[in-house]
């Protein structure tokens, strides 16, 4: 059974959800709040396996919700379901750690299905966010980044740590780089 927290400032949507969501075989809405202070105050009492939130809500919003959630809670899944496709709100959302990123466009089915999905360890995107996601990350490609390195922290790091990192700079995925170095 999954654990549902939903937050939505819209109370007919929230009270919907609720509803809807009840009556699937393998989740349990635990709760239903409508700002993002509610969110942090109802997990410290019950925490969920999940939050469906709203991306935007009163009191603290739901990136500034999401960095803290994650931080306090990495365990709790977070899954957006909102009106908003803003780049720069998609960027905070999964910069700070959501799990999924969906359009209050979606079918009950579609919703249900990304529920499972997300609980289960993937990451799912409305497609209309996907394709903000790649352009995101198109132009971060593009930019040719460096990231900053101390160089006490360089001296700091073992051969392995070393293989590691040429690895990554070849281009290669985690599972690669574990089958080529045989981890």
């Amino acid at each position: 059974m999954i654990k549902l927290l939903i937050a939505d400032s819209q109370t007919l949507i929230r009270q919907s959800l609720e509803i809807t969501l009840n009556n699937q075989d393998n989740l349990s809405v635990i709760a239903s709040v409508s700002t993002g202070q509610e969110i942090l105050d109802h997990i410290r009492q019950k925490i969920p396996d999940m939050i469906l939130m709203d991306i935007r809500m009163p009191e603290i919003d739901g990136i500034q919700c999401i960095k803290i959630v994650k931080e306090q809670y990495p365990q709790i899944k977070i899954l957006i379901l909102t009106t908003i496709e803003n780049d720069n709100f998609v960027f905070h959302a999964f910069k700070n750690g959501v799990n999924g990123y969906l359009l209050k466009g979606v079918s009950m089915d579609e919703l249900v299905s990304a529920i499972d999905s997300v609980y289960n360890g993937q990451t799912v995107m409305h497609p209309v966010i996907a394709a903000i996601f790649l352009q995101l990350f198109s132009k971060m490609a593009r930019a040719d980044q460096s990231i900053p390195i101390h160089k006490e922290q360089v001296k700091e790091l073992s051969n392995p740590e070393w293989k590691v990192i040429k690895q990554v700079g070849n281009g290669l995925s985690n599972k690669e780089i574990a089958q080529k170095l045989h981890y």
